[in-house]
């Protein structure tokens, strides 16, 4: 996968929203977004799989502490549609990181490394943003 946007310094507190908004391009395999302190330190690594590493229409989230990935979780609610824009909103207390989905779904994600806030954000993949919003 190609690099795409990273961002650092984010600020972004428990209880406030972070909004992704993009274009999956109609030939998607995989896209996606990193969350966390820096890209060794991910309280969330979220990865909608079309059909990429042996999963088809599957989200699967991990969590990466110095280094070293968690324990997969995966998600069967798959919203996304090649060949649309599709928006995220990812929010967190000190428990659980709560993922928005596309359609009025929504799921947690254990806040393993207890992070008080995020600072680092990349995306990568079949997806190009268009619009992060902080709400």
């Amino acid at each position: 996968m190609a690099c795409g946007l990273v961002a650092s310094n984010l600020n972004l507190k428990p209880g406030e929203c972070l909004r992704v908004r993009g274009e999956v391009p109609p030939d998607a395999k995989s896209f996606v977004l990193n969350m966390g302190k820096d890209g060794n330190n991910l309280c969330l690594h979220f990865n909608p799989r079309f059909d990429a590493h042996g999963d088809t229409n599957t989200i699967v989230c991990n969590s990466k502490d110095g280094g070293a990935w968690g324990a997969e979780q995966r998600e069967s609610v798959f919203p996304f549609q090649p060949g649309s824009v599709v928006e995220v909103c990812i929010s967190f207390d000190q428990a659980d990181l709560t993922i928005q989905l596309p359609g009025g779904y929504d799921f947690k994600f254990p806040n393993r490394l207890n992070l008080e806030a995020i600072n680092y954000l990349a995306a990568d993949g079949d997806f190009k943003i268009k619009c992060v919003a902080f709400e």
